[in-house]
């Protein structure tokens, strides 16, 4: 049994529903990102178990407890906003403190578990500071600490890093798991963003239109998408076309891909046409041609310092390949010139069509 379960949710506004039979359980101390595009209904969930949106359907339970008809403040969370949701005119101590002194904790109590907490995100004497005179990054650890202060039960993070610059960002999100993983608390981590969901993840739930496509662990949820929406969503991919001619056996298929047969491990139908996924660094290019696979026109190529990127073209489809600077010189190929293309079947993603 789950530590946190999330029944058969709903959510509507204005008679649409933003949040549908969404099911979920998540484990005592595990880090689980909420991952999807904007309007997929990830910070909706996350503010109804938060407390701040009444539920419209379904049960949200915390270590067994129904919580979903009690107030935020009953409910034993801490949140981590994405606009940090700072006191102004508060120090940085009386931010943090401010929860406690709401659940009526004892000055000397409430000053130990600040200073702690301080210390916790790397801030150790920054408590008489206000926010105006910190960077976003520490003004980001500040509301962290503010929500660990209070020993919530489950820890919420809406975006918290969205504000920081690229490098911030990266530490930012090195130090949350750390803290996480020290402190032990579960967590659920709202994002748009892949890598960051991918980096941090025990699991990811990726969500489309108010339900969950799928939830898997980071590895599983890009190696073997479930839908064509995670397949399309999660990294990126090239959708090829393929033309089955024939059948091995009762699970394997021949299927044509520009010209080149290769094996795969689905039952298709003989001259169905059917489209597939390959990720742009599954594909190999060289100059031999001959051999394996099928030949494209380098279209145009991106130096992007560990790996190139080439911009390819068969028949009238284009792909893109992501090829390591240390398995081909991206001084060796020019715009315009033909290289041997290929992939391995095993690197195959099979569309909905062909499950």
């Amino acid at each position: 049994m789950g530590y946190l379960r999330i029944n058969n949710l709903v959510k509507t506004f204005n008679r649409t529903e933003v949040v549908k039979d969404l099911t979920l359980e998540i484990s005592k101390g595990e880090l689980i990102s909420f991952l999807g595009p904007s309007g997929c209904g990830k910070t909706t969930t996350l503010n109804m178990i938060a407390g701040f949106l009444d539920v419209d359907g379904g049960r949200i339970e915390v270590d067994g407890q129904a919580v979903h008809l009690l107030p935020a403040n009953k409910r034993e969370m801490g949140m981590v906003f994405q606009n940090y949701a700072l006191f102004p005119h508060m120090t940085v101590f009386d931010n943090i403190a401010y929860g406690l002194k709401l659940r009526k904790v004892s000055k000397v109590e409430a000053k130990k578990r600040v200073l702690e907490a301080l210390d916790m995100v790397r801030l150790a004497g920054y408590e008489k500071r206000y926010p105006k005179e910190l960077s976003g990054g520490q003004q980001q650890r500040v509301s962290l600490a503010r929500a660990l202060v209070i020993k919530p039960k489950v820890l919420l993070l809406d975006e918290p890093l969205s504000n920081l610059d690229a490098k911030l960002r990266q530490e930012m999100r090195e130090e949350i798991v750390d803290i996480q993983k020290q402190v032990g608390i579960t967590t659920i981590f709202v994002t748009h963003d892949q890598e960051e969901a991918l980096a941090i993840s025990d699991r990811i739930a990726v969500m489309y239109e108010g339900r969950i496509e799928q939830v898997d662990d980071p590895i599983t949820i890009y190696n073997q998408p479930k839908t064509d929406f995670v397949s399309q969503f999660i990294g990126e991919v090239n959708k090829i076309q393929g033309v089955v001619v024939g059948g091995e056996n009762g699970n394997e298929s021949r299927v044509n891909f520009y010209g080149d047969e290769q094996l795969l491990p689905f039952q298709l139908r003989t001259n169905e046409k059917l489209d597939f996924f390959v990720r742009p660094e599954k594909i190999v290019i060289t100059q031999k041609h001959e051999g394996e696979g099928f030949q494209s026109i380098v279209i145009k190529k991106m130096f992007l310092g560990a790996k190139t990127r080439y911009f390819l073209k068969v028949e009238d489809k284009d792909l893109i390949a992501d090829i390591p600077n240390t398995a081909l010189n991206p001084h060796s190929i020019i715009e315009g010139s033909k290289v041997q293309t290929f992939w391995q079947a095993e690197d195959i993603l099979p569309s909905r069509n062909v499950r």
